[in-house]
């Protein structure tokens, strides 16, 4: 018998399905067995399933729902999983070690910390029973692990219809099994894309889905009642059901019907001694049907008119605050780093900082970030929240700043300070004011007034290149500095070795014999259908065996059954929540881009670019552009999906001319990055040295950048 069943339903969905089962086969822990429950038998995640059944003999196929995979089961335990979701590595040995902790004791039920990943971005939101009732019925079934033997002596299945979970959740806690909670995260469901008021993951869409959770509610309602519960139980069991019934019905509109059924089971099997705490509750046992719809916008009123005068209040405590440290002294020792408004250590900010405490030890470096950005920042990096107290003080009290992007407005320019503007990018859009001829755009800039009062508080403005100094000079007219220094982030590009090429591919999983592409879009101004204008998952199987492709977006992965399975093939690697960008560009051996300032950055590596230019004539009419991309390339351009995979199965994406479009793109645009970058701002800036004490460009001819890994080339000066 083998020591856990996991079964997996599925419902005509097969191309999520491989993100699912493949981590289960992966498992350290292999004493399992893996049934996949089929609503549909000769639909395509059938004949998927009989597939794996064929390469792996753990793996079960079975016709019908989860009840059909647990008669089929023989394991001790059972997991129940969803399509899509993912058991972590080492999820099942976790789980067998915390079970064997019992001491001879059998735990009937363990819960399982859990991840809900969100489609678009975002940290994920993790559940680890610090703040929930593990008994708590509304619970997931899929991140709860059940004894097979407990399940069978209590005679516990999923009930028919929708909300079935809960229904069965319902019957596990009357049966009162032995609980335990493992507070390490096993299990991840990626969360799926809500819109249109239909998609998935919205509740009870009409009032039959409705009805339906009641069904299941009255149905636990009725089997408690056959029982003496305990006082206690019973009140915690009625109002974690009815906390379910209530959010629904706060939802959106169920209609009387569904008020009534529900306000009539509440007054029916509310235990005695039960307190009805809050005005929802309330307003359902009395059946105020008006009163609870009115309910949500009384509430938006009251939380704005308190919002108002919060905000209030904290705007005068932040002013007066920052008013008192604006009356300190300069703190001539103390430098604050920011980039991309607070959303992590991250571009030639992180760059420069780390070169100031090599070379400049008694400046004392904070690093500005988002209260949510503080798990991800390096333990030895001092981090201050955006607008905490201390927020105020070193923004008042330091005397170098360091951002890519603009501080807020409230911020004051003090006398004797110095501003580096360090952008995060070469510009081929319009920028600043250049941006008020076009309409979208400039709509979206807000006050050009308000960011040129934010502009004239720069003392220095870096540059990578003469085309970005005269870019920033017109783009942002106002008296500052330029340093042509060069982009600190792209140091990295000329001083990492072999090995570190080497690591980062093994850490992202790139194959030693594949060459790998990243794909790396930009950002559209306007409208696009980008799935259907770009159909990543035929380009990935017309690509070949030779290629693997990192993806750098977000925007392609939701709902798309052919990329779901080039990631499982292996022919796509989604590198979009990496925070380095850096890291990304190195493991890759050619960028494939439209009009993304990452090509800029990229062309220090020396290796092939290549553009694909669908819709240049909406971008750059849409957008506004410095120059004709398709006149200049950094490579060979594609205008169609055809004629892009014909350029890289052909192999002229490495031609000898993709290596001259190269080479005069260089020339143009990387003319100060030369791997000593941020020891020239910081040497400038924080010790003051002057020019001629910096350190001289190398000569672009003379620069070795660091060598790509798949692609065999000799390691040869730039040209």
């Amino acid at each position: 018998m083998p020591r856990f069943s996991i079964i997996v339903s599925v419902h005509g969905v097969a191309g999520r399905l491989p993100a699912t089962l493949d981590p289960v086969l992966a498992q350290s822990f292999g004493d399992f067995e893996l049934i996949v429950a089929c609503a549909e038998p000769d639909s395509p995640a059938g004949a998927l399933v009989t597939e794996y059944a064929g390469r792996d003999s753990r793996v079960v196929r079975v016709t019908g729902a989860r009840e059909a995979g647990l008669r089929a089961a023989g394991g001790a335990y059972v997991l129940f999983l969803g399509t899509g979701d993912v058991l972590t590595p080492g999820a099942l040995a976790g789980i067998d070690a915390r079970l064997r902790e019992s001491g001879g004791a059998e735990i009937d039920v363990l819960r399982l910390g859990h991840e809900r990943m969100p489609w678009w971005e975002g940290e994920p939101v993790a559940e680890l029973f610090e703040d929930r009732d593990p008994a708590d019925v509304r619970l997931p079934v899929w991140a709860t692990v059940y004894r097979r033997a407990f399940l069978r002596e209590h005679g516990l299945a999923f009930p028919e219809g929708r909300y079935a979970d809960l229904g069965c959740s319902g019957f596990v806690a009357l049966a009162a099994g032995e609980s335990a909670v493992l507070r390490t995260v096993c299990v991840r469901r990626p969360e799926r894309r809500q819109g249109g008021g239909t998609a998935a993951g919205t509740r009870a869409e009409t009032p039959a889905v409705a009805a339906a959770l009641l069904d299941q509610v009255e149905l636990v309602l009725d089997r408690a009642a056959a029982r003496d519960l305990p006082e206690d139980r019973a009140r915690a069991l009625f109002a974690q059901l009815f906390a379910e019934v209530l959010d629904t019905a706060a939802a959106a509109p169920r209609g009387r019907a569904f008020f009534r059924r529900a306000g009539r089971l509440h007054r029916r099997y509310r235990p005695a001694g039960h307190r009805t705490r809050t005005v929802r509750a309330r307003l359902l046992r009395r059946g105020a049907y008006t009163a609870f719809r009115a309910l949500p916008a009384l509430g938006r009123l009251t939380a704005r008119a308190r919002a108002y005068a919060t905000r209030s209040a904290l705007r005068r405590r932040r002013a007066l605050t920052y008013a008192w440290y604006l009356r300190r002294p300069l703190d001539e020792n103390l430098a604050v780093f920011a980039a991309y408004w607070g959303r992590g250590y991250a571009c030639n900010p992180a760059a420069i900082h780390r070169k100031a405490r090599e070379l400049a030890p008694h400046i004392r470096s904070v690093f500005l970030v988002k209260e949510k950005e503080l798990p991800h920042m390096p333990d030895d990096v001092e981090s201050v929240v955006i607008g905490s107290r201390r927020y105020w003080e070193v923004m008042a009290r330091a005397k170098y700043t360091f951002n890519n992007v603009n501080f807020e407005h409230s911020v004051v320019k003090r006398p004797g300070t110095v501003h580096v503007q360090t952008h995060h990018g070469t510009p081929l859009k319009r920028m600043g004011v250049d941006q008020i001829e076009y309409r979208a755009v400039a709509a979206a800039t807000g006050s050009f007034g308000k960011l040129m009062r934010r502009v004239d508080r720069w003392d220095c403005s870096l540059s990578s290149n003469a085309h970005s100094t005269e870019v920033w000079s017109g783009a942002y007219p106002s008296a500052f500095e330029h340093l042509e220094y060069g982009y600190p982030r792209n140091d990295r590009y000329y001083t990492a070795t072999p090995g570190e090429v080497a690591a980062i591919r093994e850490r992202l999983g790139v194959p030693e014999d594949r060459v790998a592409l990243l794909y790396a879009p930009t950002y559209r101004d306007y409208p696009r259908d980008v799935s259907a204008q770009f159909d990543l998952a035929r380009f990935c199987a017309e690509l070949g065996e030779e290629f693997v492709v990192l993806l750098r977006a977000h925007y392609f992965l939701d709902g798309d059954a052919g990329l779901r399975q080039a990631v499982a093939d292996g022919r796509l690697i989604d590198v979009t929540s990496l925070r380095d960008t850096e890291d990304v560009c190195l493991a890759s051996d050619a960028l494939i881009t439209d009009y993304s300032s990452i090509m800029f950055d990229y062309a220090n590596l020396d290796r092939p670019i290549v553009t694909y230019a669908d819709d240049w004539d909406v971008y750059r009419d849409t957008r506004g552009v410095y120059f004709d991309l398709l006149a200049e390339p950094p490579g060979h351009v594609a205008r169609t999906q055809r004629e892009l995979i014909e350029v890289l199965t052909s192999g002229r994406w490495a031609d000898d001319r993709s290596a001259a479009l190269r080479s005069a793109f260089r020339a143009r645009f990387c003319e100060f990055d030369d791997g000593q970058a941020a020891e020239r701002v910081v040497r400038r800036v924080l010790l003051g040295q002057p020019e001629e004490e910096l350190p001289a460009p190398i000569p672009l001819r003379e620069r070795l950048p660091a060598p790509a890994a798949a692609v065999s080339r000799p390691r040869t000066p730039a040209r």
